[in-house]
């Protein structure tokens, strides 16, 4: 079957997806299109959503494609969401956690209380209920710790195309400061 708009249909395909949806799933969605238009007609939107016109791009986000916000507009987005809803967080302990498991996966919890210095069961359930965390097997040594590892939706969560794009350690220390400061500016609830 011959699609007369494969682009508007792409754009909405990504648009409808409630996560990152690879070239392999559209490809089953449109099995009569050619790969190779597929991934010339997704460059040519994402090229399209670049032009300083478009509030949104579309981003290549854990191996997938997705609708996402221009970084020059994050500031008053922010501050636009602050209005709307509560944010999700993260505790400094919950994103020093994650932090070690990002960089050293897979790894266990004694191996995270290792680094951290303090004990991580708890925030390792609030990771696992998340689901920024998942266990990623058992390590071959004496009582067979499980070992974890980050997930897709860590990725989507922190907007990376994959582990590759995470910041270097001067950068992520950088972040932990100003998540800090942040806390440190918001007056609790009563």
């Amino acid at each position: 079957m011959n699609y007369p708009n494969l682009s508007a249909l792409l754009e909405a395909i990504v648009y409808l997806a409630n996560e990152p949806v690879s070239l392999d799933a559209i490809q089953k969605a449109l099995p009569n299109v050619d790969r190779s238009e597929l991934r010339q007609t997704l460059s040519e939107l994402v090229e399209q959503y670049r032009a300083p016109e478009h509030g949104i791009e579309i981003r290549e986000v854990a191996d997938g494609y997705r609708f996402s916000t221009k970084p020059e507009h994050h500031e008053v987005l922010k501050q636009f969401i602050k209005s709307q809803i509560p944010p999700t967080r993260l505790s400094l302990a919950a994103l020093e956690t994650l932090a070690v498991i990002a960089y050293k996966q897979p790894v266990t919890i004694p191996e995270i209380q290792e680094i951290r210095g303090v004990h991580a069961s708890g925030v390792i359930k609030t990771l696992l209920d998340k689901k920024f965390i998942t266990t990623a097997g058992r390590k071959e040594v004496l009582g067979r710790p499980i070992l974890y590892k980050t997930t897709k939706e860590f990725l989507v969560h922190f907007g990376l195309k994959d582990l590759g794009e995470l910041p270097t350690m001067e950068e992520f220390e950088e972040l932990i400061k100003n998540q800090a400061a942040t806390e440190e500016e918001i007056p609790e609830e009563v």
